[in-house]
C-alpha cells in the first residue's frame, strides 16, 4: 500500500437477503380497463405473491484498523429494519405505508427505488449505498444506483 500514498483501497460489499410479499399492480390514476390493459394477469384484485432476492451492495475505504468497510451486522441490522420487518411476508399495497399511502405502483423498479432510499440515510458517513438489486423472479431483476433523469 506504500505505493499507493497512503490512499485506502475501496472495496464494494453485498448483503443477499429474501423476503416473501404480494401486491397488485394497479395505477390509482388509471381506470379499471386501462390497469388491466397493461398490468395483464398482474392486475388481478387479490394480488399475487413473489419470493423477491435482494443485495444491497456499498463502497467504501477498507478501513486500515478493521479491514471493513463497514461491518456486515451493521448492514444487516439496516436491511432487517427497513426491509424484512415492513416488507416480508406482508402485502405491499395494503401494509407498507409508502405504497399503501400514495399513487405508487408497488412494481420491483418501485420497490428497488424505496429500499435504496430507505437504506440510504442509515449507513455511516464513510459508507455509500452504490446498488440495490431486487430479483422478482429469476427471470425479471431490477437494479437501481440512486440515479434521477
Amino acid at each position: 500500500m506504500a505505493a499507493n500514498s497512503g490512499k485506502r483501497p475501496v472495496a464494494y460489499v453485498t448483503r443477499v437477503e429474501c423476503f416473501s410479499a404480494c401486491h397488485r399492480l394497479h395505477s390509482k390514476q388509471l381506470n379499471d380497463e386501462d390497469n388491466h390493459e397493461i398490468f395483464g394477469k398482474c392486475n388481478n384484485p387479490n394480488g399475487h405473491g413473489h419470493n423477491y432476492k435482494l443485495e444491497v451492495t456499498v463502497r467504501g475505504p477498507v478501513d486500515a484498523v478493521t479491514g471493513m468497510v463497514m461491518n456486515v451486522t451493521d448492514l444487516k441490522r439496516i436491511i432487517n429494519s427497513v426491509v424484512m420487518d415492513v416488507m416480508d411476508h406482508k402485502h405491499l399495497d395494503l401494509d407498507v405505508p409508502v405504497f399503501r399511502d400514495s399513487n405508487l405502483v408497488s412494481t420491483t423498479e418501485n420497490v428497488a427505488v424505496v429500499i435504496f432510499e430507505a437504506i440510504q440515510g442509515q449507513l455511516p458517513s464513510q459508507v455509500a449505498l452504490y446498488e440495490v438489486k431486487v430479483h422478482e423472479t429469476d427471470k425479471n431483476i431490477v437494479v437501481y444506483r440512486g440515479e434521477h433523469e
